[in-house]
């Protein structure tokens, strides 16, 4: 797994997500599941690909058990992208790094 994504915990989500301005999408995954496996590698290539214009972090539910309690993630891979530390949008199952793009390129514009 590449570095471009930085993995976060409940210990630095604050500060790494809620209190970072600008545009953060977080992936909340578990190494256990399947789908998430598969999304990974997209994450991290879109992580190197868009710096300065998207944050993109990754949160292991299973290490960040109160982060994932508080955004309501009921099933993983779960990407919410915050502006200025608020949830502004949500997406819900693996996706294509294609309409990952076009997702993230529409929240910047």
């Amino acid at each position: 797994m590449g570095e471009n994504a930085k993995q976060v915990t409940d210990a630095d989500f604050e500060t790494e997500v809620t209190g970072a301005s600008g545009l953060v999408l977080v992936d909340f995954w578990a190494e256990w599941c399947g789908p998430c496996r598969m999304l990974g590698p997209v994450i991290e290539e879109l992580a190197g690909e868009m710096v300065g214009k998207v944050k993109i972090v990754k949160a292991n539910v299973d290490n960040s058990p109160e982060s994932a309690g508080k955004f309501g993630i009921r099933s993983i891979p779960t990407l919410i992208l915050f502006k200025d530390g608020q949830p502004v949008e949500t997406k819900v199952g693996g996706m294509p790094k294609q309409a990952l793009e076009v997702w993230l390129k529409e929240q910047i514009s």
